[in-house]
């Protein structure tokens, strides 16, 4: 018959071999995925997120069964230290809390671009402590190299904004300030028709995601063709203003584009000026 210590000790053992075996199956299936995903070109991180969480429970769900009955008794003996080891382990239960208002409420998937305060980027990863996003710089639509590691208690505070349409197409805001020396209107027209140029290779493509887009969020948006307008700032310089729905990562090299005929316009109008002045 087994001693007390004997039977420990081959709990423990089962322990050790069924962690072993966990590893040994999670990282298979895992480097099997995504040998396929690379080879197929697919995105398979939400698979692979799955695979990850639901093996972790696995081993929980089997450590709790063979240790359970010590569990029980450890924890009725330390019942007058309850209150402290609820305290030390706040953070971590308000990660689980969060962890399950993430999976219930869905505000994201993995692949999804999201803002958390003042964090953006694309969801990597998602577990029971934190979500693990590759953060992007909103300004000219491109990835930072950084991995930003959010617990999810900040979730549970935080808003977060969804942005996952912004991944293929953008509605592309920016300004140009200039003096007031040269009326912009004269050649408006002229960057309005460079501006629908440099988006007729897309225009069809962005009116159906526009209109994708519209009817998932129930709400109107601009686009799909591109507006300029023109008005002043505070001090009463001259501020003409893009908008333009093109894919994201054209949007940076559109924007150089109209800014330089912009610039070409602008001093060309002054060059005229010059010239009428001189005769």
């Amino acid at each position: 018959m087994l001693t007390l210590t004997q039977f420990l000790h081959s709990k423990l053992l089962m322990t050790i071999i069924g962690f072993i075996v966990v590893i040994i199956c999670k990282y298979g299936f895992v480097y099997v995925i995504r040998n396929r995903a690379k080879n197929k070109k697919e995105d398979k991180r939400l698979l692979i997120n799955i695979l990850n969480n639901l093996f972790s429970v696995l081993f929980l769900i089997y450590f709790f069964y063979l240790w359970g009955d010590e569990m029980q008794k450890f924890a009725l003996s330390i019942a007058a230290f309850m209150m402290a080891i609820v305290i030390a382990t706040k953070e971590f239960i308000q990660c689980v809390i969060g962890f399950i208002y993430l999976i219930s409420s869905r505000p994201f998937r993995i692949g999804d671009w999201i803002q958390v305060g003042n964090y953006t980027g694309e969801v990597n990863e998602l577990d029971w402590a934190k979500v693990a996003i590759l953060e992007v710089n909103v300004d000219d639509y491109q990835y930072t190299g950084k991995t930003l590691y959010l617990p999810n208690s900040y979730l549970i505070t935080a808003p977060i904004k969804n942005l996952n349409f912004l991944k293929r197409y953008t509605m592309h805001h920016f300004n140009v300030i200039r003096d007031s020396k040269v009326n912009p209107f004269l050649f408006i027209n002229e960057l309005r028709a460079k501006a629908d140029l440099y988006c007729a290779d897309f225009i069809d493509v962005a009116t159906r995601y526009n209109h994708l887009i519209e009817s998932r969020l129930g709400i109107n948006i601009h686009g799909p063709h591109p507006t300029i307008s023109v008005g002043t700032t505070d001090i009463g310089e001259t501020k003409i203003m893009f908008t333009i729905f093109c894919p994201t990562e054209m949007a940076i090299e559109i924007e150089q584009k109209l800014t330089e005929d912009l610039m070409h316009c602008w001093y060309q109008e002054i060059e005229n000026s010059r010239a009428v002045k001189c005769k």
